[in-house]
């Protein structure tokens, strides 16, 4: 079976209309997450007590966390597209919800339903998206999927800034990213035949429900497992340049953590358009073991950084780096997941995303609380690269290679 799923899926090219269109919705819902980088300083605008302002930032990514885990076993092919429609609606009742919610107990169940919201929707997306990516073309597609997280948080603050003096609060432009999400629904709508039908004119085997044992059997499976712990490594490493890096760059006084930033995220970008073309070209598994290295080396550098030029020099490295690692672990993992398990398995790594953004600020917290300086927090991340750099060391020395690596 599994022999004749492949055999199919070499005719079919990657970007096809289906591709593509659910690539735009998850662009669409990583704009509704991108847009609230304002969020904090939006709270203290509206008068919300200081001592709840974390809590109502942080509410929205751990509602997400927690309900991820829960909801992808019991999505598949079959169920996947009723539920992105249904959150596609729901997202759009949500951001204009902040437009007249002001109190923190409004709040509280606003952010918890957007956190359920965007985790319904981009594992709905996710189900669908994998039975749309040819096996042999899996380091094209995950880079492509790259891409669309990555736009919105190259574009939206930047949009949303030059926006601010024309609106009344951030609360306008967190309700107008609504229009994105009325268009991509409309674009569902429009190719609801198409998805449809060539997800029922799909093997039944791949579309149906999970059994409780076939899932059990997954995560017995040693390369699935190395790779989502693998992929947790790297995002709590990552999450920790997200929350920390101001406070490195203010404790180091060298640079501008905002170019800083830009410069890696459009090196990020640069690197996974190239990717679409050539991850699928070379060995993934001894390209990720070298640019682990690397990732490595720039968190142990980073710290003890006072040269302005070497400073950004390291930002297009990181960007470079980490625009690399997360689509090649991910193309690993779907390479190495038996055909059922693909959707499961990319939302695993989405669940592992969530996980190293809710847990990195705790445990940053409590090393710096401890006493603990940021640099501490920089070699801390570099260990959880190492430990990756360690699990993907010992499995290629094991000889167990993923299919069409």
């Amino acid at each position: 079976m599994k022999g004749i799923a492949d055999t199919n899926q070499r005719t079919k090219p990657l970007f096809t209309s289906e591709f593509l269109s659910l690539c735009l919705v998850i662009i669409t819902a990583f704009c509704n997450v991108s847009v609230f980088y304002s969020f904090y300083n939006y709270l203290g605008i509206i008068e919300i007590p200081v001592i709840w302002r974390g809590f109502l930032v942080g509410l929205e990514p751990m509602a997400a966390f927690c309900l991820r885990l829960f909801v992808v076993p019991w999505l598949h092919g079959r169920n996947a597209y009723g539920v992105l429609m249904l959150s596609m609606a729901f997202l759009i009742i949500v951001s204009l919800s902040y437009l007249w919610v002001r109190t923190v107990s409004g709040l509280v169940l606003v952010r918890i339903v957007h956190g359920a919201t965007f985790v319904m929707l981009t594992s709905a997306v996710i189900s669908l998206m994998v039975n749309f990516i040819p096996q042999e073309k899996s380091g094209q597609g995950f880079s492509a999927l790259a891409i669309a997280t990555m736009i919105p948080y190259a574009v939206v603050p930047s949009a949303a800034e030059a926006l601010m003096p024309y609106v009344r609060t951030a609360a306008d432009i967190y309700a107008g990213v609504s229009v994105l999400s009325v268009f991509s629904l409309i674009l569902m709508f429009v190719l609801c035949k198409k998805i449809t039908g060539a997800i029922r004119g799909m093997d039944n085997v791949l579309t149906e429900r999970l059994r409780l044992q076939e899932i059990k059997e997954n995560f017995q499976a040693h390369q699935v497992l190395t790779f989502l712990l693998g992929i947790l490594f790297v995002y709590l490493a990552h999450s920790t340049y997200f929350y920390f890096m101001k406070d490195l760059t203010i404790y180091m006084g060298v640079g501008n953590v905002g170019v800083f930033f830009s410069l890696t995220t459009f090196t990020m970008i640069a690197v996974r358009l190239l990717g679409t073309i050539l991850f699928d070209r070379l060995d993934k598994l001894k390209l990720l073991i070298f640019n682990l290295f690397v990732l490595m080396l720039c968190f142990i550098i980073l710290p003890v950084t006072k040269n302005l030029m070497v400073y950004y020099c390291l930002a297009v490295i990181y960007g470079g780096s980490i625009g690399i690692a997360f689509p090649v672990l991910n193309a690993l993992l779907f390479s190495a997941s038996a055909p059922r398990m693909q959707g499961l398995n990319t939302n695993m790594a989405l669940f592992a995303m969530d996980a190293g953004f809710f847990l990195t600020p705790y445990l940053g917290g409590i090393l710096i609380a401890s006493g603990a300086d940021f640099k501490s927090v920089f070699y801390t991340a570099s260990g959880f690269v190492f430990m990756c750099l360690i699990l993907m060391t010992m499995l290629l020395k094991r000889e167990e290679r993923p299919i069409l690596l």
